[in-house]
């Protein structure tokens, strides 16, 4: 009877395991950017499935990058009102449609870590938040909301090029100082992704 038992809930574990990790990846199937997060949400899940071995940079990046990605979020829901150019709108969205599923991703490995998961607007536009390479200054903010038009978009492609350069940098020490699969290769997708972004950014300052 024991056995019995001890089958049946190991086999209602990977159950339930298999289940998770199909539910995160449906959270991020839609994701069309390199830096979609529909194959990390599994691995995530897989990942602490298994108990695999993290490290505090794993939890430092995880712990910045949320905030992070939260700011340029709400950067990216300023354009779709006050964005002139119909380029810089499409490029607002596919920022929102690719950060906002890795932010679910990123606060699922903290809660598998056993880490705090930031709350929205933890670091917000403070001298804790400001740290983090490339998030703005609550000044920066302001002056984007205020905007609209040419200079809006002029503003926008300025500070989420600052802003994208630090998520790069921010990546680039979780490859080399993390020891997470998974987020070390959201890392890599951010570095690829956030690239380009910022080389066509630069390319419509250019225009």
């Amino acid at each position: 009877m024991t056995s019995y038992r001890h089958t049946a809930r190991t086999a209602a574990t990977a159950a339930a395991v298999t289940a998770a990790a199909l539910t995160l990846a449906a959270c991020g199937g839609d994701n069309g950017s390199p830096s979609s997060s529909a194959s990390t949400s599994v691995s995530a899940s897989a990942s602490a499935a298994a108990g695999s071995a993290h490290n505090t940079a794993d939890v430092s990046f995880a712990t910045d990058m949320i905030p992070h990605h939260q700011q340029a979020v709400e950067m990216a829901d300023l354009a779709a009102t006050r964005a002139s150019s119909a380029e810089v709108k499409k490029l607002a969205a596919e920022i929102k449609k690719a950060q906002d599923p890795e932010i679910r991703t990123l606060s699922g490995w903290l809660t598998s870590w056993g880490a705090q998961v930031p709350t929205q607007g933890s670091a917000d536009h403070s001298a804790a938040g400001h740290s983090m390479p490339g998030m703005m200054a609550e000044g920066d903010m302001s002056t984007l909301e205020k905007a609209s038009g040419p200079a809006f978009d002029t503003a926008f492609l300025k500070l989420m090029v600052k802003h994208h350069e630090g998520a790069v940098e921010m990546a680039r020490t979780e490859k080399s100082a993390g020891a997470d699969p998974s987020a070390k290769e959201m890392a890599d997708a951010i570095i690829t992704s956030q690239s380009a972004e910022i080389t066509r950014m630069n390319n419509l300052l250019d225009k």
